[in-house]
């Protein structure tokens, strides 16, 4: 079992929604967690549009409450999938002295960014549940 970590700055929006679809899309095959950089949102649901976006969708995020990312959740990661590369470069600096868990790293897409919905229109959330089940695959193989 591949244990998978999606990180994304407050675990919200983007991070536990692509924890539900990686769990869905890898069945046993995974164990997905998420977690956010900043500890402002800890123990918050999911954003009500994210949340109802994924009802939707099949998935859902009622019971998903907001962590901040810590060491023994990056310990416990296989990979670690950030949303972003602001994320991606902070978490870079976070384990700039542990190369197990630097190795972990990387971006929950090839070469470019999911988009943070927050604080944006409907269609922002919309496109970014489309980018994360889009890139979903590229993990589970």
């Amino acid at each position: 079992m591949r244990r998978m970590l999606t990180v994304c700055l407050g675990n919200i929006c983007r991070s536990p929604y692509a924890a539900a679809v990686l769990t869905r899309s890898g069945g046993t095959r995974v164990d997905v967690r998420s977690a956010g950089l900043s500890d402002k949102w800890t123990g918050a649901p999911a954003h009500e549009r994210m949340r109802d976006l994924a009802a939707a969708r099949g998935y859902d995020l009622t019971a998903h409450r907001a962590a901040a990312v810590d060491w023994e959740l990056l310990a416990w990661a296989d990979v670690v999938l950030a949303m972003d590369t602001a994320v991606l470069a902070q978490l870079r600096t976070l384990a700039a002295t542990d190369t197990t868990t630097s190795g972990k790293l990387t971006l929950y897409l090839n070469h470019s960014d999911v988009p943070d919905p927050y604080g944006q229109h409907d269609s922002a959330f919309t496109a970014c549940a489309d980018i994360i089940e889009q890139g979903a695959e590229r993990h589970l193989n």
